[in-house]
C-alpha cells in the first residue's frame, strides 16, 4: 500500500476517478483520519449532485444549430449594442457543472463587444469569478504558498505550461487558484487580490483558435472580461476595475503567459 502525504486536490482526483487505484486504501485511511477533509469531500458530492439533478433538463438536449454553425465556424461575427446578463450569476453553475457548448472567436482589430454566442471564453471567465472571487475560504484549491504544486498541476491538467503571473506591481498578489471546465476541455483559474481586497481573476485555457481580443461586460456595472486568443492560449483577465487598469493588468498577464510558454 502506498503511503504518502494526501491533499485537497487528491479529493478531487478521487471524486474525478484520477486517483492512482494503489493508492486508494491510503487515501480512505487519510479521510477516515481527517473528519474536516471528509466532510470536505461529502459537500462536494452533493455540490455535484445538486447541480447535476438541477440541470438534469438540459443535459441530454441537443445543441441548437444555431451554436453548431459558430463552434464549427459557419456564423459571422456580429456587432451588438451592450445588454443585460441578468441570466450570468443564475447560469455560471451550469457552465462550470456541465460546461459550454464551445467557442468560436474571430480575429478583431481593436477592443469592443462581440456578439455573446461568440464569447464563451469571456463569459466562463465572468461566472467563475462570480462564483469564487466572493469566496473567503474555498475560493481556490491550491494556495499561493504552494506555487509550484499549482503550476505543475495546472499546466499537466489544462495541457501547457502555466506560469502564474507576478503581477504585483500592479498591485495585485497571487491567492491561489482552481481546476475548471471549459466546455470539452479543462481552464486554470488563478485568483489575485490588492491590499483593499479587491479581487481579479486570470482564467487560461488550451486554445487553438485563430488569434482574436477583445472585451466583455457581463452587466452595466458588473464584472468585465479582458480576452485575448494566441500562441495556443485562451486567456480572460476578469475584474471590476476600470477598464483602462484591468487591461494594463491583462496585458501584463498575458505577456508572462507567453513567455512562459517559450521558457
Amino acid at each position: 500500500m502506498t503511503r504518502r502525504d494526501f491533499s485537497e486536490r487528491d479529493i478531487h482526483m478521487a471524486l474525478d476517478g484520477e486517483l492512482p487505484v494503489d493508492e486508494r486504501v491510503a487515501y480512505d485511511v487519510w479521510l477516515d483520519a481527517n473528519p474536516e477533509m471528509k466532510a470536505r469531500s461529502a459537500r462536494y458530492v452533493a455540490d455535484r449532485a445538486a447541480l447535476r439533478a438541477a440541470f438534469a433538463g438540459v443535459l441530454d438536449e441537443p445543441v441548437p444549430a444555431r451554436l453548431q454553425k459558430i463552434v464549427f465556424g459557419e456564423a459571422p461575427v456580429k456587432t451588438v449594442s451592450m445588454r443585460s446578463r441578468w441570466w450570468l450569476p443564475a447560469a455560471a453553475a451550469a457552465m462550470l457543472a456541465i460546461g459550454g457548448v464551445g467557442g468560436y472567436f474571430a480575429g478583431i482589430d481593436h477592443l469592443g463587444l462581440e456578439d455573446p454566442a461568440e464569447d464563451q471564453l469571456a463569459e466562463q471567465a465572468i461566472a467563475a469569478h462570480v462564483i469564487y472571487a466572493a469566496e473567503q475560504r474555498h475560493a481556490v484549491e491550491v494556495p499561493a504558498s504552494d506555487k509550484d504544486h499549482l503550476q505543475t498541476w495546472l499546466s499537466n491538467r489544462v495541457g501547457l505550461k502555466l506560469v502564474a503571473p507576478d503581477l504585483a506591481a500592479q498591485g495585485f498578489h497571487l491567492v491561489g487558484g482552481r481546476l475548471l471546465p471549459a466546455g470539452e476541455s479543462k481552464a486554470a483559474m488563478l485568483l489575485y487580490e490588492d491590499d483593499k481586497g479587491e479581487r481579479i481573476s486570470l482564467f487560461v485555457t488550451a486554445e487553438s483558435a485563430e488569434k482574436a481580443k477583445g472585451t466583455y461586460e457581463s452587466e452595466e456595472n458588473g464584472p468585465e472580461a479582458v480576452y485575448w486568443l494566441d500562441k495556443g492560449y485562451g486567456c480572460a483577465v476578469v475584474g471590476s476595475l476600470p477598464r483602462a487598469q484591468l487591461t494594463a493588468v491583462a496585458k501584463s498577464a498575458y505577456s508572462q503567459l507567453l513567455a512562459g510558454l517559450a521558457s
